[in-house]
């Protein structure tokens, strides 16, 4: 069944104020849904979600060759055509499409053990790095993000720019206690530190772990280190202080993604020399 289109040219319209507050990061209090902008993000939804529950449209917007199939595709989800003053109050991109979906975030049952990597994430609180970090783990690989109290919010406008999809990818879990998940973690904890520390690039790193990583000015909390299986640190010039976190991430994740890489790649050489 098709729903009917309807057009919105008030900024005093009910609908737009609540998704004006969405894109501001500023939803109402009992207001869970998100709002995605642009291309890359609608197209993910479709994807991994399916349609999402309203489609709004900048007027100028349904012009482009790209926004008819999800138009069209959205025949069953409240579609909206908004003015384009209006939209482009709405977007935070700059001169970007007028394109939004208006959805629920996932809401993953998560496991009752951890036994494949995953990042942890502690008091991290710029938008940037949170979508930076997400993006890095499921590039190398990891399928699950647990958040504490104190994250910013991964479904937020920012997090998702600078995540570019990763969300999709990803089960996302927020607000969640860390000291109390390590119970049920069934492989090594591993965390960033100068104290006691190994060096990242000679550990062994080729079992899954978790990887915890912590706020931008004051790491992993003290209590929380102090669970921690794994202790490593990352040689660096002593030109800078310190790594970002995001940063400091991507070493990690991508020095253990080389190692597995690498042991893979031998074991099958092995395989095939002894079959000769």
């Amino acid at each position: 069944m098709t729903v009917p289109v309807r057009h919105i040219a008030s900024r005093d319209n009910p609908d737009y104020r609540a998704w004006l507050r969405l894109a501001q990061g500023r939803p109402g209090r009992h207001d869970t849904r998100v709002i995605l902008e642009g291309e890359h993000l609608c197209r993910a939804w479709l994807e991994h979600k399916g349609v999402p529950q309203t489609l709004v449209v900048g007027e100028s917007a349904l012009s482009l060759d790209w926004v008819g199939p999800i138009w069209q595709d959205c025949v069953r989800s409240r579609r909206i055509v908004l003015q384009d003053n209006l939209a482009a109050v709405l977007s935070q991109v700059e001169h970007g499409p007028a394109v939004f979906f208006i959805v629920d975030p996932p809401a993953p049952q998560p496991p009752a053990r951890i036994t494949a990597g995953c990042l942890w994430l502690d008091r991290v609180q710029d938008p940037g790095n949170l979508g930076t970090l997400l993006r890095t783990a499921a590039a190398a690989g990891l399928k699950q993000a647990y958040l504490s109290n104190g994250c910013a919010s991964a479904w937020s406008p920012k997090v998702l720019r600078s995540g570019q999809g990763a969300h999709f990818a990803l089960d996302i879990h927020e607000r969640v206690d860390l000291s109390a998940l390590t119970r049920q973690t069934d492989i090594p904890l591993a965390a960033t530190t100068l104290e006691r520390a190994e060096i990242l690039y000679i550990k062994d790193l080729r079992q899954p772990c978790v990887w915890l990583f912590g706020n931008e000015g004051q790491g992993v909390a003290d209590d929380l280190l102090e669970l921690a299986s794994w202790r490593v640190h990352i040689p660096q010039s002593a030109a800078v202080e310190s790594l970002n976190v995001a940063a400091a991430a991507a070493i990690c994740l991508f020095e253990q993604r080389r190692q597995q890489l690498v042991a893979a790649v031998r074991a099958r050489t092995s395989r095939r020399e002894k079959n000769q």
